[in-house]
């Protein structure tokens, strides 16, 4: 079992804005993109309902044994968010950088998790929340996010939360009390297992 499935009960519970079908159809286009992607194939990515055409900002994370494997996602809501999901999910599996492509032999053990972005608004980092906001900062044209869910994996405090954020920024630690820019938002999170 991963980290992130052990401690997502910790995460403050949310009104859910996508029914179990829905995440059912959005975890299975994760996977059919990526396995359409591994064998050079073309995915269709029209919304098969008019809720998943929404424009949504998403990231698609994959895990491997509990470990991560790869996360990509689009911030802004710039397409539906089923073609986000097919999109950032390919992303993930075959172009982030901190990891080789995944392989035609891993893809029926890779695990999925979906995290559907609320717009993004102004916080102030005395009303960041651990386990319901995630955080954006953004200074010099520098920009650094960490989902919801990633301070409650390590066990970060509301401080060590925004100066992480910072440092994902590529900033010093302490840029979010120096003049950078705070956003906040949420997240409704789902996940799935070997390929399912």
């Amino acid at each position: 079992m991963s980290l992130q499935r052990k401690l997502a009960p910790q995460l403050s519970s949310q009104p859910h804005e996508y029914s179990p079908e829905e995440r059912r159809i959005l975890l299975g286009v994760a996977h059919q993109a990526i396995a359409a992607a591994l064998t050079g194939k073309s995915l269709d990515t029209a919304p098969p309902t008019e809720h998943l055409a929404e424009h949504r900002g998403a990231f698609t994370t994959l895990t491997l044994a509990g470990e991560l494997r790869g996360c990509v996602g689009y911030v802004f809501p710039n397409y539906s968010l089923y073609r986000t999901v097919a999109e950032t999910a390919v992303a993930a599996a075959m172009h982030d950088t901190r990891f080789v492509p995944v392989t035609p032999d891993e893809l029926p053990s890779i695990e999925y998790e979906i995290s559907v972005l609320s717009p993004l608004q102004s916080i102030d980092p005395e009303d960041v929340e651990i386990g319901k906001h995630g955080l954006v900062v953004t200074f010099g044209g520098r920009r650094g996010l960490l989902l919801p869910q990633v301070p409650v994996e390590h066990g970060w405090d509301r401080d060590t939360f925004l100066a992480q954020t910072c440092l994902k920024a590529g900033l010093p630690p302490d840029a979010w009390q120096r003049g950078a820019t705070l956003q906040g938002f949420t997240a409704e999170i789902f996940r799935s297992q070997k390929g399912q």
